[in-house]
């Protein structure tokens, strides 16, 4: 069955409000990890996940850094309107320099008590060291699925980084029923975090720590790493009844040619993603590899990942190796002059998908209804069932400050 005709009900589970977590465990490897391999399940906590790792593995982690993206302004009359910064308005492939911008900017937002902002800028008093400062927001225009809102600040010698982590709260998900605290601003972000341009954590590389990254290395376990900033879109909840009436979002993946050459000399060892957004950017990569090689004349945004076309007959019926499809991906960078390949990856991964790239995943249970849900259902088939009513049944924690799981991809 094509993945467009999956319905999504078939892939629901109850999850009680109580097994979401709210909080972090005080020690992030603390966390409890479910293995789930060749149809058996076993568990054991992150700080033993190397146990569980063949030596020579490739774990591939995503540095993006969460952004304090949501930034609450007071009006005169005393009512909240919350503002939250989804993504540049301005289609940009390079995250360093909009948050370097000075002066204003635009950014799509959604809105909290739009209802309320009736007319003329926003304003936030804030300090910059000892020096007083302001932020204005302004209304710009209503789009289908968001608001345009122009933020302009005083000092305009400021960063719009250093605008945002003095203005801003940490964004977390919808479904954690609490205000930002204070550690959150740590706790709500990787310990390698890197570059900023996320307004949700890879949540699975929550629970590596540096004894994990030392018991890995001793194992002789080697680790790298890739860029993909996560939308707000990975809690877009699939309200159709099929996947075809579906638009999954897209998110920008920012990838070396050192790093492409790494991931061709272990092509042969085992792969492992660490979080779903690492796994698309590694599968979205064969694809504009298996592109560039089908049409070598393609620009950057022709090699971009469309939702559905990895299913498309044009696509599918290339039977390219992935070390092929990568050297492919470098000889057209070499060709273009990228030292980087920035981006947009749309694709979706459902029940259907072959992988081509990955062996495993290390991630945190997901959602009912939800794509990272699918994505996990095409790994291991039906037995994602078993998998989460093992959960479940065994006080695992759910959600992005939960457990998490490393699952070993069913080979068929």
């Amino acid at each position: 069955m094509h993945p467009e005709n999956i319905a999504i009900t078939d892939y629901t589970y109850l999850l009680p409000e109580e097994k979401i977590a709210g909080f972090p465990l005080a020690d992030r490897d603390a966390s409890k990890l479910l293995v789930y391999k060749n149809n058996s399940i076993s568990e054991s906590t992150y700080k033993n996940i190397a146990d569980f790792l063949p030596g020579g593995s490739l774990l591939v982690f995503n540095n993006t850094k969460v952004i304090p993206a949501r930034i609450l302004f007071q009006k005169p009359t005393g009512g909240i309107i919350e503002i939250f910064c989804l993504e540049p308005y301005e289609a940009s492939n390079d995250y360093s320099s909009v948050m370097s911008k000075k002066e204003k900017l635009r950014w799509k937002c959604m809105i909290g008590g739009a209802g309320k902002w009736k007319e003329g800028p926003l304003v936030k008093q804030f300090k910059q060291g000892e020096v007083a400062a302001q932020l204005w927001a302004t209304f710009v225009e209503k789009l289908s699925d968001a608001y345009v809102v122009e933020l302009t600040w005083q000092p305009a010698t400021m960063s719009f980084a250093e605008v945002i982590a003095l203005t801003g709260e940490i964004p977390l998900p919808p479904y954690i029923k609490r205000k930002a605290e204070i550690s959150d601003t740590e706790r709500y972000q990787t310990i390698y975090a890197e570059n900023d341009g996320s307004v949700a954590a890879p949540t699975a590389g929550l629970h590596f720590t540096d004894h994990v990254f030392a018991s890995l290395a001793k194992k002789n376990i080697q680790t790298d790493f890739i860029t993909l900033h996560v939308g707000a879109g990975t809690f877009k909840a699939v309200k159709a009844a099929i996947m075809q009436q579906h638009e999954m979002h897209a998110e920008w993946l920012d990838v070396t040619a050192d790093f492409i050459k790494k991931l061709i000399d272990n092509i042969v060892n085992p792969i492992v993603a660490v979080g779903t957004t690492s796994l698309r950017t590694l599968e979205s990569l064969y694809w504009m590899g298996v592109k560039a090689n089908l049409f070598p004349g393609s620009s950057m945004a022709e090699l971009e990942i469309q939702q559905w076309e990895v299913y498309e007959e044009t696509l599918r019926s290339v039977t390219i190796s992935p070390g092929m499809a990568l050297q492919a991906l470098l000889q057209w960078m070499s060709k273009n002059k990228y030292e980087n390949i920035i981006a947009k990856t749309q694709i979706l991964i459902a029940p259907g998908y072959q992988f081509k790239i990955i062996k495993g995943i290390v991630t945190n249970f997901h959602q009912p209804q939800s794509t990272l849900l699918l994505l996990v259902a095409a790994g291991i088939g039906n037995n994602w069932r078993s998998l989460y009513n093992y959960a479940l049944q065994n006080d695992f924690r759910f959600l992005s400050y939960g457990d998490g799981s490393l699952i070993f991809i069913d080979q068929g």
